[in-house]
């Protein structure tokens, strides 16, 4: 059963903002969470990714914040009221411009901070004040300590993918934070799986939370087709160009577990004629937001990420993941082919699997609690034309040169030599030849006492200076 945003009680700026993006009807998630949020109960809720669990917790407290609207241009009649926590900086940055449009028709004002980024234009925005303050943990610390925040005045808090912040170690700083909050406020966790950690958490923050699951934990999507093919590393580039070609696929995901792995796979992949973007930690955080936007705009095809990009990223019709790599963690996978088949649409989850990844496939299986039909591939003949500069870095051992297998051996375990010198016949030396030189008579040595020719003498010169002693005596 359906429910349309129009049962909800939510005034009419939020109504219109909703209208506009398009919202009909609301997802499990919104019809269980929005009534509860608006009458001000802690809330832990779990759903599956990209269910809309930001409109989830965003439109109920920008509905109950809406008593404090205001078009005074003071910054203290605009205090932070709303703290939302995430724990990636692309994760912080698209929530944020979700609760723009949700908030463009009411005086409510919101901003994000998030490191990898200068701080001078975040405290701009934080001194000119804001009622709903987005951030990663770690930065907002720092706005902290250098006072260009007060969270004095909160009233609502949300811990979103509150497992992720755990798994990266947020956990110290979640406490700091929380330390400023004021005791009476509302607290919203929301998690992708309720483990240990995170039901210790809210015992600790939450009081009397109302629980809201929509699905089984770490489930997946049920529209999302889940292929595992049967690879070996060499292989593994060749199996995603051939299932992207027989697919007819635009865009993809392509996860690695190592942020070295997917630099070097995005490189091979570009020279591979494959417009491509690389997006991993070590990237600054320009450059990560402008590979997501050229990825959004349709400027770049193959996305290669780490599980950085694993959570929360909301881009619609994206048509497959591939999994590169198998992740370390079980969970990961759930969020990693998260990102195709969102909002009811069909999508593509391919995993390559080697020999290697026996233990991890294990785990995976307990984890969807089924047992996972490994298929073998045929590989197509045709093999990428290595060109002279890949040449030249394969000689040098570049890791990053396309590899080729070694030449057929016979069975004798020889490589059958392409020299025609070597296969002609052997040839007698022709009489009155002059002989090799290896072959010549030695030099003859030269008699003891004589100067050798190799050696030569010293010249005679004329002194410059006469010896004092001879001219002394002379002169006697």
């Amino acid at each position: 059963m359906t429910t349309p945003y129009t049962s909800v009680a939510l005034a009419e700026p939020l109504q219109r903002a909703v209208a506009d993006m398009g919202y009909e009807t609301m997802t499990p998630i919104q019809a269980q969470a929005i009534p509860v949020v608006l009458t001000g109960k802690d809330v832990m809720g779990a759903a599956q990714t990209g269910t809309g669990k930001t409109a989830a917790f965003a439109l109920p407290l920008l509905q109950r914040m809406l008593a404090h609207e205001n078009t005074s241009a003071s910054p203290a009649r605009h205090p932070v009221r709303a703290l939302v926590l995430l724990p990636t900086r692309e994760l912080a940055d698209q929530v944020a411009e979700q609760v723009k449009l949700y908030a463009k028709y009411t005086q409510l004002r919101s901003t994000v901070v998030f490191g990898g980024m200068d701080m001078k234009p975040q405290t701009l925005e934080l001194k000119k004040g804001v009622e709903v303050l987005v951030a990663t943990p770690g930065r907002l610390l720092d706005h902290i300590e250098a006072k260009n925040v007060v969270l004095n005045h909160v009233e609502y808090v949300v811990l979103d993918e509150a497992d992720r912040m755990l798994d990266i170690g947020f956990l110290p700083d979640l406490q700091r934070i929380l330390s400023y909050l004021p005791k009476e406020r509302t607290t919203l966790l929301f998690s992708a799986t309720f483990s240990s950690e995170i039901r210790r958490l809210a015992a600790s923050y939450l009081h009397d939370p109302v629980t809201i699951e929509v699905a089984r934990p770490n489930a997946t999507a049920s529209t999302v087709e889940q292929r595992f093919y049967s690879v070996s590393d060499d292989d593994k580039r060749r199996v995603i160009r051939q299932v992207l070609k027989e697919r007819d696929l635009t865009q993809a995901f392509i996860f690695v577990n190592s942020k070295l792995g997917c630099a070097r796979l995005a490189r091979s992949l570009a020279r591979d004629g494959l417009k491509t973007a690389a997006l991993h930690g070590d990237k600054s955080q320009d450059e990560r937001l402008k590979a997501l936007e050229a990825f959004k705009s349709g400027e770049v095809d193959l996305l290669v990420c780490t599980d950085v990009a694993a959570r929360g990223l909301d881009i619609k019709d994206v048509p497959a993941v591939f999994n590169h790599d198998v992740p370390f963690n079980a969970e990961d996978y759930v969020h990693r082919i998260g990102r195709t088949g969102r909002a009811g649409a069909s999508g593509l989850a391919v995993t390559l699997v080697t020999s290697h990844d026996a233990r991890l496939m294990a785990e995976l299986e307990k984890l969807l609690k089924k047992k996972v039909e490994i298929e073998p591939v045929a590989l197509d003949d045709e093999r990428p034309r290595r060109h002279h500069g890949e040449t030249q870095r394969a000689q040098r051992g570049d890791p990053d040169a396309p590899r080729t297998r070694a030449p057929h051996r016979t069975t004798h375990g020889f490589v059958p030599s392409r020299d025609p010198f070597f296969d002609k016949p052997y040839e007698t030396q022709a009489s009155g030849a002059v002989p090799a030189s290896w072959e010549q008579a030695p030099a003859p040595v030269a008699a003891r006492g004589k100067v050798s020719a190799n050696i030569k003498q010293r010249r005679v010169v004329a002194a410059l200076f006469k010896a004092p002693l001879q001219t002394q005596d002379a002169a006697a």
